[in-house]
């Protein structure tokens, strides 16, 4: 990466740093005219060429950060960067927006320093950077002005000397479950995001493996074990994708009866394919209605559900969903003519759910061995949650 561009929504200039001085910095505004061009043509490209120079960029609010080069950059280490930028500058101004830039030009300049270097990533820890680069800047004392060790030594992710009265590691394996059923093709794509995990005894399959720069790869490799001298705080210590074809968790039908000319009742059954030994929790289901209907009336075996006009959904919350069960709604609508929305597409139904002490591909920490030089206990907890991700089920109606 050669400079990196924040614009305001107006396309001009807002803040930059060049870092190698081999682009010209009246380049980006060939951009701005690209921009426009594709938006014009409702074709927008991630990544745009003028001449030999290429723009890479990201739209985060009202604000463009942009990357350029003249190289055949790595694009994935471009993009990673600039959510990077997104990352920090959120923690730091808790809102990244045009005004949040313009109040805190001398921050932004210093973690645009320090971030990058002759354009190469340096320190992106935000934890780390918040040590040595503040928002009272003018107040500084002389001692904290000192670059942290944690900067330049072999453990760059946590700061020497942290200690507490209570000295816990919580390893929480989250699988987060994505999936897409057609009604026609029962087409199913599942994908997990797990934290941190240890194999079962079983092979998987796993994909796009990600580790926190603090696990030992080598280690890894050799007996799949995750050794680390951990953060402080949380963090991602483990993430990977799995594809699988297993059944949805939690399966939805739904039928829409007609009554006379207007009116309509929706009937849901939400059935629990999991283990009848755990509970989903929290049960979000979200069943698409009629933009124009009105005076709504439900009825839950289980649950409560409400009418979101603005959004034209029937929101059914269930507090408790044991495995194996079958729970049913019913709602009625009044609607100005039924014939209308006869040939009226249908949005999918979209459910939310949390199952804790339960994962669907059967992954397990075995153990968790805590070394302690000081001598202090560690308390190690290990907690395992499966939630849905982008769950959406197209049913017959």
């Amino acid at each position: 990466m050669t400079r990196s561009e924040m614009m305001k929504g107006k396309l001009s200039v807002l803040i930059c740093r060049n870092y190698k001085g081999d682009v010209d910095m009246s380049e980006i505004d060939h951009f701005f005219t690209l921009l426009m061009q594709q938006e014009e043509e409702g074709l927008l490209c991630p990544v745009m060429s003028h001449g030999n120079v290429h723009f890479l960029w990201i739209k985060h609010s009202n604000l463009y950060l942009v990357a350029t080069t003249n190289k055949n950059s790595n694009a994935s280490l471009v993009y990673s960067f600039l959510y990077k930028l997104v990352e920090v500058f959120t923690e730091y101004f808790k809102e990244l927006e045009e005004e949040s830039i313009q109040d805190n030009f001398v921050v932004v300049y210093e973690l645009l320093d320090e971030l990058m270097d002759f354009g190469f990533p340096q320190t992106t820890d935000s934890k780390i950077l918040q040590e040595y680069i503040t928002q009272q800047g003018n107040k500084l004392e002389v001692a904290k002005t000192k670059v942290p060790t944690t900067v330049t030594n072999a453990v760059s992710w946590r700061s020497e000397g942290i200690r507490y009265k209570k000295n816990e590691v919580f390893i929480d394996v989250i699988e987060s479950i994505n999936v897409l059923v057609s009604d026609r093709s029962s087409e199913q794509l599942f994908s997990w995001s797990v934290c941190v995990c240890v194999y079962k005894g079983k092979t998987v399959t796993m994909e796009d493996v990600k580790f926190h720069q603090c696990v030992r790869l080598s280690r890894f490799e050799s007996d799949r074990t995750i050794s680390f001298i951990p953060p402080d705080g949380e963090s991602e210590l483990m993430s990977y994708r799995i594809n699988t074809h297993v059944k949805p968790l939690i399966w939805i039908e739904s039928v829409i009866e007609k009554f006379s000319h207007s009116r309509v009742e929706i009937m849901v059954k939400a059935k629990g394919q999991f283990k009848k030994q755990s509970v989903a929790n929290n049960v979000e289901i979200r069943v698409p209605v009629p933009s124009d209907a009105d005076s709504p009336k439900f009825k839950t075996s289980t649950g409560h559900a409400k009418y979101v006009p603005e959004k034209n959904l029937v929101v059914w919350s269930i507090k408790s969903f044991p495995g194996g069960k079958e729970l049913l709604m019913r709602a009625h609508f009044c609607l100005p003519s039924v014939e209308n929305h006869e040939t009226e597409g249908r949005p999918p139904i979209t459910v939310k759910f949390e199952i804790p002490y339960f994962t669907v591909s059967g992954i397990q920490v075995r153990y968790m061995k805590i070394i302690e030089k000081s001598g202090y206990q560690a308390l190690p907890w290990v907690r395992y949650i499966t939630q849905s991700g982008d769950y959406q089920l197209r049913t017959n109606t």
